[in-house]
This record gives C-alpha cells, sequence and structure tokens, in this order.
C-alpha cells in the first residue's frame, strides 16, 4: 500500500532517482526511473559519448521534483496518483511499429552485426601477438568506434522515421 512516509528518508531517498518513488509505494515509476537513469550512464559510457550525459540532470531534477510534489500532495491526491511505469511496451510498440512490421528484420540485422562485432573483437584480443602492428591498430580503431557508428545509423534512421510520420500527419490535417 503506498502511503507518505517520514519526510527525511523521503528526501534522502529522492536524491537517487526512482528511490524516493519506490520509498513511497511507487515501485513501477520508481524503477523506471531509476533503470532510464543507469541506462544511460551504462550507454554513455560504454559508447563513450559524454554528450548523452546531459540528459541525467533533467531526468535527475523530474525525478527529485515529482518524488517531493508527490509527498506534498494532499491525502486524496495522493491516493488518486497511478503507479504506471514511465515507459509501457504498448507505447513503444505503437511509437515504432515500423520496426516490429517486418517481423523483426531491422532487430535481426542488428542483433547479427553486433554479434559480429563481438567476435572479431574477441577475436582480435587474441590475436594482437601474431599480426603487424599496424593492421592491429587499424582494426582496433574501427572495432572501437563501430558501436558508436550503429547506434549513430539507428538515431539518424528514428529520426528520419518520425520527421516522416509527422509529415505523413501534418498532410493529412491539410
Amino acid at each position: 500500500m503506498r502511503q507518505k512516509k517520514n519526510k527525511f528518508f523521503t528526501f534522502v531517498f529522492s536524491l537517487l532517482p526512482g528511490a524516493g518513488h519506490m520509498f513511497m509505494g511507487f515501485m513501477k515509476i520508481g524503477v523506471s526511473l531509476m533503470s532510464a537513469f543507469f541506462l544511460i550512464i551504462f550507454i554513455a559510457s560504454w559508447l563513450n559519448i559524454g554528450p548523452l550525459l546531459f540528459i541525467l540532470p533533467i531526468l535527475w531534477f523530474y525525478s527529485f521534483f515529482d518524488c517531493i510534489n508527490k509527498y506534498y500532495s494532499s491525502d486524496e491526491e495522493f491516493a488518486q496518483y497511478e503507479d504506471t511505469f514511465l515507459f509501457s511496451l504498448d507505447s513503444i510498440m505503437k511509437n515504432c511499429g515500423f520496426i516490429f512490421k517486418k517481423q523483426g528484420l531491422y532487430a535481426g540485422i542488428l542483433l547479427i552485426i553486433f554479434g559480429v562485432y563481438l567476435i572479431l573483437n574477441n577475436i582480435m584480443l587474441s590475436l594482437w601477438n601474431y599480426i603487424p602492428e599496424d593492421i592491429y591498430r587499424f582494426i582496433r580503431g574501427i572495432t572501437r568506434v563501430f558501436p558508436q557508428f550503429v547506434i549513430g545509423i539507428v538515431i539518424i534512421l528514428i529520426g528520419i522515421r518520425l520527421i516522416a510520420v509527422k509529415k505523413e500527419e501534418c498532410d493529412r490535417d491539410v
């Protein structure tokens, strides 16, 4: 059961995105916020995309102030808050349906590409003593930036798709 808890502990837990929500009983939104926060950190560090970290303060402030606002709401308002996931699978399927229309073709291609990348990366680590240094550095340089390259292409394709969908909506409204 969700209920207002100790003011001090609510404040302390709200300093970590999602933890304050979970402390007050909003498990779905809490897990969503915490997962998004740490997923952004993981992706930014794994792919070496520092500018992605600029999203973190926005997510942190949203989580903090949403938790504090829920705590200071009246008892009637507090009881009416719904505990929903930040991103539901239904909304993702609806908004990204173009990816799933071809029965996972794009997801399958992406998985194959990343599988080849992982194999090549591990082979390179094993063979670095046996191949010339120039060739090793060249291949290692490619494998180091490969995930960023693929994610960049995916982001561009999603952006193009979002623009096309918006253009279709605008054309229908006219």
